[in-house]
This record gives C-alpha cells, sequence and structure tokens, in this order.
C-alpha cells in the first residue's frame, strides 16, 4: 500500500506541473501581446537640444503623439508665477485627500531651481485642444477653443478647464539637452 501511494501522489504532482507548464505555454502569447511594440518604446523617452531656445520663448515637440512645450522663461514671468498667492487658483488641491497640492506652486512645477526651465504636456485639460503660447489673460497659455486661460507657470486660472497643464517626467542631460521621458 506505501508503494501504491507513492507512485499516486508522484503522478499527481507530475499531472499538475505539466498542466501548469502547458497553461503557462498558453497564456504567455496573450500576456506578452499587451506589451507595447518597438516602435512605441522607441518613442517613450526622447532628446531635445534646448540650445536655441533664448529667454522669454519657447519651443514645442512632440513625445508620445502630444505637444510638449519648453519654455524658457524671463525673469518677469518667473517674478509673475512665484507672485501668485496659491489660494488664487482654482487647481490646488489633491482630489484624491482633500490637502492643499504643493504641485501648483510654481517651484514644483519647473525643470530647475532658478524657475528658468518650465516643461508641460501641451493639452488643454478641459477637452485635449492645444492652447496657444504668449496669449491670454495671465500672459501664459490660451485654448481659444473654449477660453481658458494658463498663467506663466502653466496652471489654470480662469476658463473651463479643470486642471493645471501636466509636467511630464523631465531632466537635464546637460546643459543643453532636456530628456522627456
Amino acid at each position: 500500500m506505501s508503494e501504491n501511494g507513492n507512485r499516486r501522489d508522484f503522478l499527481y504532482v507530475a499531472t499538475a506541473s505539466t498542466g501548469a507548464v502547458v497553461g503557462g505555454a498558453a497564456v504567455w502569447p496573450l500576456i506578452n501581446q499587451m506589451n507595447p511594440s518597438a516602435d512605441v518604446q522607441a518613442l517613450s523617452s526622447i532628446e531635445v537640444d534646448i540650445s536655441g531656445v533664448a529667454p522669454g520663448t519657447q519651443i514645442t515637440v512632440k513625445w508620445l503623439g502630444k505637444p510638449v512645450f519648453i519654455r524658457r522663461r524671463s525673469a518677469d514671468e518667473i517674478a509673475a508665477a512665484r507672485d501668485v498667492s496659491i489660494d488664487e487658483l482654482p487647481d490646488t488641491s489633491d482630489r484624491n485627500a482633500n490637502k492643499p497640492d504643493t504641485d501648483a506652486l510654481d517651484e514644483n512645477r519647473t525643470l530647475d531651481e532658478a524657475g528658468e526651465w518650465l516643461v508641460m504636456m501641451g493639452v488643454c485639460t478641459h477637452l485635449g485642444c492645444v492652447p496657444l503660447g504668449d496669449a491670454g489673460d495671465f500672459g501664459g497659455w490660451f485654448c481659444p477653443c473654449h477660453g481658458s486661460h494658463y498663467d506663466t507657470a502653466g496652471r489654470i486660472r480662469k476658463g473651463p478647464a479643470p486642471e493645471n497643464l501636466p509636467v511630464p517626467i523631465a531632466s537635464f542631460i546637460n546643459a543643453t539637452t532636456i530628456k522627456l521621458g
């Protein structure tokens, strides 16, 4: 009886192991097809040369199929953005925790400590239009489709847009190159 029990236990374990391997082999292609394609992975991060961007101007680059605004702000634009009280801003609360959103502070939206470089997604948070630079009531961006006004830090100040322009993951590689993603 002991020999039959060992043989039966071995057969159960071997059958279960074989079934697990076959099941994994059948499911793997279904899971693997959900991974991003090679062309998407190639565009997941880009490097942008900013050597020609003068203070007070911006460039727009395309990243992941969306426009990204890279602005080199002038001293006046930095001062205007930092003089705004967080209480004046419509999008200042963390919607999940009902607490002040430190991402609305100008210091937390810029790429450098001086506040000269600002990198933002160039898509209006209302209905996905592309705002115009150096326009609007606050000297930042204006979405002509529905009238949203953003300030020089990309924060919503007036209009139907519910949130500030999003800040993507970005960093300096060197003094003249920014990496997005």
